[in-house]
């Protein structure tokens, strides 16, 4: 254990002392590794193991104060009585300084941490607005300023019940924003316990379940139907909003992905769009192969002088369209109950009832993710050739109304003949 074993440890050798144990007498001991120089108290714990308490540096605990907390461990674990173990004692310490600190971080301002600690795996700005608005509305005015530490079952069920049946999906939300907040203070040590904002076998016995009370909203769409006659109606119009309208139903893409588009991301001789992972919902670049139609209406539109847009704004420099502009054309086409997302499930519901395509081609052409993991596993190739088919026969049936009686699962080869016609 070193040469000074057993004995006092002469305050001029410690820092001239060579790696290794060196016994101060007591327990206490000096480890020196390389540069540098630690204080241990070696004991026998009340479970009968052998445990290293460290002190401090050398260069922050000089030789009379390392013998005082060396003392004061050694009174702990010898005491006639109530022998215990200084290492329990100092972690109970540490607990209860940090159960002080919990008590100073309010809710809101573990909201605010998390959130901050999350912005960078959240790449919507959108999604950190929705965050932010939704606890400031709902939760801040009851728990926000409150003690993290002191957020319970009650306080919870009580930011929920106001809007658990009129509001459903927001409460939903909310509740799992409250449970990521609470488990994140948890993590950092402002909170014990177990999370009051759980689901499964705590608020799922308190509330009603949501897909019970509450239908899934989805985006309202145009019968597939009805979409040949509506081309024809959208492409007598004029304007940009228009061909950007067009565009987004022609390769069923989200409103987003249209209006950002840009000329770069347009390769004419291979007739593909291809959209970085950056502007794709699922965070993966998505290949979309262009049909003629779309094509000819790329090849039509003007290419403005410093501008990178496919389908720029009229009034902000080297801005966007705004998703509004797209939804007054339908609004002044008369269409108040549909609306742009829609039109990606009008060609869902074309693609499922009228061809032989797989679904697994049709949710990729989608971007969608896909749950089953065979099918995944078995899209991951994209299909690209297939999904450039499935594009072809839905721009044919866009743009010829008749062609709908032809375009049956019966006859599929149907499909292929009117592609090749065009």
């Amino acid at each position: 254990m070193g040469s000074h074993t057993p004995g006092k440890l002469p305050a001029i050798v410690l820092t001239k002392l060579k790696d290794g144990w060196h016994g101060d007498g007591g327990g206490l001991y000096l480890f020196v590794r390389g540069t540098s120089r630690s204080w241990v108290f070696r004991y026998t714990g009340t479970d009968g193991k052998r445990r290293n308490m460290g002190l401090g540096s050398l260069a922050a605990v000089g030789l009379s104060e390392a013998r005082r907390l060396a003392l004061q461990a050694r009174q702990q674990v010898h005491h006639p009585t109530e022998p215990v173990d200084p290492v329990a004692v100092r972690r109970a310490q540490v607990n209860e300084r940090r159960l002080v600190k919990a008590r100073e971080m309010t809710f809101e301002e573990c909201a605010m941490a998390c959130i901050e600690a999350k912005r960078h795996e959240w790449k919507n700005p959108k999604h950190i607005a929705q965050w932010m608005s939704t606890l400031e509305t709902y939760a801040y005015p009851l728990m926000g300023k409150l003690p993290v530490n002191s957020i319970d079952t009650d306080l919870v069920v009580k930011c929920l019940q106001p809007i658990w049946t009129t509001k459903t999906e927001t409460a939903a939300r909310l509740r799992g924003r409250i449970e990521t907040v609470l488990a994140w203070a948890t993590t950092s040590k402002y909170r014990q316990g177990d999370n009051p904002a759980r689901w499964r076998g705590h608020l799922d016995t308190l509330l009603a379940k949501p897909s019970k009370i509450a239908k899934v909203e989805h985006f309202s769409a145009l019968a597939y139907q009805s979409v040949p006659s509506f081309m024809v109606e959208l492409r007598a119009k004029e304007g940009l909003g228009v061909k950007a309208l067009e565009f987004a139903i022609l390769t069923a893409a989200r409103s987003g992905e249209v209006r950002m588009a840009t000329w770069s991301e347009i390769d004419i001789d291979r007739k593909e769009w291809v959209i970085p992972a950056g502007r794709m919902k699922a965070g993966k670049e998505h290949t979309v192969p262009l049909s003629k139609s779309a094509l000819d209406l790329l090849r039509n539109l003007p290419k403005l002088e410093g501008c990178e847009l496919i389908f720029p704004s009229a009034t902000k420099e080297n801005k966007p369209l705004s998703d509004m502009t797209l939804t007054s054309i339908l609004r002044r086409m008369g269409h108040t109950d549909i609306t742009v997302h829609g039109f990606r499930s009008s060609f869902r519901d074309w693609a499922g009832d009228t061809t032989h395509f797989p679904k697994e081609v049709i949710e990729n052409a989608l971007a969608h993710r896909l749950k089953d993991k065979a099918e995944a596993a078995y899209a991951r190739s994209t299909q690209l050739a297939k999904r450039r088919e499935l594009m072809d026969a839905w721009a044919v049936y866009c743009s010829t109304p008749q062609v709908s009686a032809d375009l049956k699962k019966s006859n599929y080869d149907g499909i292929v003949n009117l592609i090749k016609k065009k």
